[in-house]
């Protein structure tokens, strides 16, 4: 027997079904690693990229979408409109001037803050909704010029900060302690370069305060000169890699797609992201990185972790220097 035939009103649709989708701007070496590693740990089910060179980015998306086999399945997509970047729920912004052996972060700010904000309006035409995640350098002075172009909410744009940077330090810890990264807790802070500072005072290794860390088979304490040479190390080290291959591509897109991952799943993370601040230990208009919450809404929050006198000095000394780069280039 035959069932009865359903008939649809005619003012009722379909219900779309909803796909999370990640939007990276620029295919260059951050930006296509940064899709890869999205689409390696499924962080979201499209990924599209948006570059102004079509055959850099249309042959990405290709390379990319031959290996979906492989991978939690999603779909890929690269052009050079905008377009592609439509109804996006978060777009990771990579373009930029490309760092030089010798150059600083912040020599980078003037190209890269004129191409922000060419490009910055047109994805706000297609994606007003989106969370944006400034990842090009300098990511502070950038954040910041961005929130003044685009004149969107702290917490909808924020800069990727010093979430590798705190990867790098906890790398290096682990690695002189003999445990696993991901039984270490401690965060790199300020600007994501020359000045930023690693916040001791509250890291713990499982749990035990770093300061009180004691050495265990034989290995060699945290000394104030170890943690010295240590917070050296990380903010050297992507000079280091920069020298040596032309670019860091592969630890940042693995923090960026952790960045995705808070945002779309909306894990209420603490990750320490570069945000703007307001009175945060007595600073204020300007953006830098300190632990912060963040979901879907983007960072809802900034954590005041303890801070002895001479972390704050530095927090402030970095803030002030930023303000300086801010200032020269009118943002």
């Amino acid at each position: 027997m035959s069932q009865p035939e359903t008939t649809r009103a005619p003012d009722e649709t379909p219900r779309a079904r909803k796909t999370t989708k990640v939007a990276v701007v620029g295919a260059g070496a951050v930006g296509s690693t940064m899709a890869y590693a999205a689409l390696m740990r499924g962080s979201a089910r499209h990924v599209a990229l948006y570059d102004i060179n079509r055959a850099k980015v249309e042959a990405e998306a290709l390379d990319l979408s031959h290996g979906i086999q492989f991978m939690p399945m999603a779909e890929v997509v690269g052009s050079d409109d905008v377009a592609v970047c439509a109804d996006a729920d978060i777009i990771m912004v990579t373009a930029g001037a490309k760092q030089k052996p010798g150059q600083t972060r912040l020599d980078l700010a003037e190209a890269t803050i004129s191409l922000v904000s060419k490009i910055l309006p047109e994805l706000l035409a297609v994606a007003p909704d989106a969370t944006y995640v400034m990842v090009t350098n300098p990511v502070d002075i950038v954040t910041y010029a961005a929130l003044k172009i685009s004149g969107l909410p702290p917490t909808q744009l924020f800069g990727s900060g010093t979430v590798l940077d705190s990867s790098r330090l906890r790398f290096l810890i682990a690695q002189h302690c003999g445990v696993a990264v991901q039984n270490v807790h401690a965060y790199m802070a300020g600007e994501h370069g020359d000045s930023e500072i690693p916040l001791w005072s509250s890291a713990t290794i499982g749990g035990v305060p770093l300061l009180e860390w004691d050495a265990i088979e034989g290995r060699a304490p945290l000394t104030a000169e170890v943690r010295d040479q240590i917070a050296h190390e990380v903010i050297n080290s992507a000079y280091r890699i920069i020298e040596g291959k032309g670019a860091t591509n592969y630890a940042v897109a693995l923090a960026g797609s952790r960045i995705i991952e808070a945002v779309l799943n909306d894990e209420h993370r603490v990750l320490p992201v570069s945000t703007l601040l307001d009175d945060y230990y007595g600073i204020s208009d300007i953006c830098l990185s300190v632990p912060s919450i963040v979901g879907r809404h983007g960072v809802t929050d900034r954590l005041q972790v303890p801070l002895s006198p001479v972390e704050i000095r530095g927090l402030q000394h970095s803030a002030a220097s930023l303000k300086e780069v801010a200032r020269r280039f009118g943002v």
